[in-house]
């Protein structure tokens, strides 16, 4: 794997995507009882909802807008945007008749999104990071003559609740491929991508497929890379890893 991949934070990325597509529409099932009532995106970490967390990276990196889509619970979602203050700029992919899955979702939203490459983010894709800069690396590192999309990983071994294989190799020049059936991976899926629209080409429209369909074709083709993060990403699956992500912030107060 060649290391040393991104430029310096400090500086600015020549290019930066004008959009972004955050993914809020899942039922959060393993974050029950506290979705129940609630949609996981508002679930609080660190006295502020998940997806407020992510909103505000999105808006640091200098990305002007993000879409949202929504399905369960969709009002509170809708409620909490329209009094959200600050960068980025809203507006609503509304999946309230059918949950269309990550790629499904990312599909319906293209026509917001435009013809240009954007973020795609999680909506509950939290991590600490110190005099670093992991979403304007990755937009750094994005090359679109090269590549349909390109992932940010998290270290496997270091990644905070998490104790699955992993999710890929890097090889080559951070080219990315599958395990295979029983290995062990370095890296995780830190649930922030930049991906351009030709990752989409030939899929069926207002039908629901995993952003793993599309991955798993442009890994084939060479075309799906990944970049490693820098700093401590948590993986906020359940209501347990909700509170060790809560007690790792708090520890992490005046050190980051």
């Amino acid at each position: 794997m060649t290391e040393n991949h991104t430029a310096k934070p400090a500086q600015k990325p020549a290019w930066i995507p004008q959009s972004a597509f955050v993914l809020a529409a899942g039922l959060g099932t393993r974050m029950r009882p506290l979705t129940d009532h609630m949609p996981k995106p508002l679930v609080p970490l660190a006295g502020r909802p998940l997806l407020d967390h992510v909103l505000d990276r999105i808006g640091a990196a200098g990305v002007p807008r993000a879409v949202v889509n929504v399905h369960y619970c969709a009002d509170q979602i809708e409620a909490h945007l329209a009094n959200r203050l600050g960068g980025p700029r809203i507006e609503i992919s509304d999946e309230r008749e059918l949950l269309l899955d990550t790629g499904g979702g990312a599909l319906n939203a293209l026509p917001m999104l435009g013809d240009a490459p954007f973020l795609l983010c999680n909506s509950d894709t939290v991590w600490l990071e110190h005099e670093h800069e992991n979403i304007r690396d990755l937009i750094r590192f994005f090359d679109p003559d090269q590549m349909d999309a390109v992932l940010l990983l998290a270290d496997r071994a270091k990644s905070l609740g998490y104790s699955g294989r992993g999710d890929f190799n890097a090889v080559f020049d951070l080219m990315l491929q599958r395990p295979a059936k029983g290995e062990t991976v370095p890296f995780v899926f830190a649930g922030v991508s930049i991906a351009s629209p030709r990752l989409f080409r030939d899929m069926p429209a207002a039908t629901p497929f995993s952003l793993n369909t599309v991955w798993d074709r442009a890994m084939s083709e060479g075309r799906l890379y990944g970049l490693p993060m820098r700093g401590t990403w948590m993986h906020v699956g359940d209501v347990q890893a909700l509170a060790a992500a809560e007690k790792l912030m708090a520890d992490a107060v005046g050190n980051w």
